[in-house]
């Protein structure tokens, strides 16, 4: 319709028998159209609920570790890493220093150095290693666009 005025606009709208809604506040003049409001509303409320639903939730889960673990339980933690990550989810490995170990930071580097490079193909390292009090971080994330196990037995054909 063009610029109109106000009232021109609620009269036109009153006679249509509906409301006239301002879609866009900050552009000038204001941008108005004249449609039923409860349907706006619905229309609204069914978009934003679709693009929640897109949304991926990313999970964080943890993985702690000790300085001077056996290769036994190394094995373990990190067979429990790649299966995290092949689920999809990003994993926080925390390395926990007691008493005199908290002296040989360098351990639990390597131990975290060692993990990154042997889950290199299932995930990369998001967050590098980070000394904070007597725990030392790590946070490794999934490759994008790689198949998780659970995709792939979905679209693998029944032999």
């Amino acid at each position: 319709m063009g610029i109109v005025r106000v009232e021109d606009a609620l009269r036109l709208a009153y006679e249509a028998d509906l409301d006239l809604v301002e879609v866009a506040p900050e552009a000038r003049p204001p941008v108005c159209k004249i449609m039923d409001y409860g349907k706006f509303k619905y229309e609204a409320a069914q978009k934003k609920r679709e693009s929640r639903r897109n949304q991926q939730m990313t999970v964080i889960k943890e993985q702690k570790l000790r300085p001077k673990i056996d290769d036994h339980d190394y094995e373990t933690k990190k067979g429990h890493v790649v299966r995290f990550l092949e689920a999809g989810s990003k994993v926080k490995v925390t390395i926990m220093f007691r008493g005199r170990e908290q002296s040989r930071p360098e351990l639990g580097f390597r131990l975290l150095q060692r993990l990154a490079g042997d889950i290199a193909e299932y995930g990369y390292v998001e967050t590098s290693a980070k000394q904070d009090g007597r725990n030392m971080t790590m946070v490794v994330a999934p490759h994008k666009g790689s198949k998780t196990r659970a995709q792939a037995k979905q679209s693998a054909p029944d032999a």
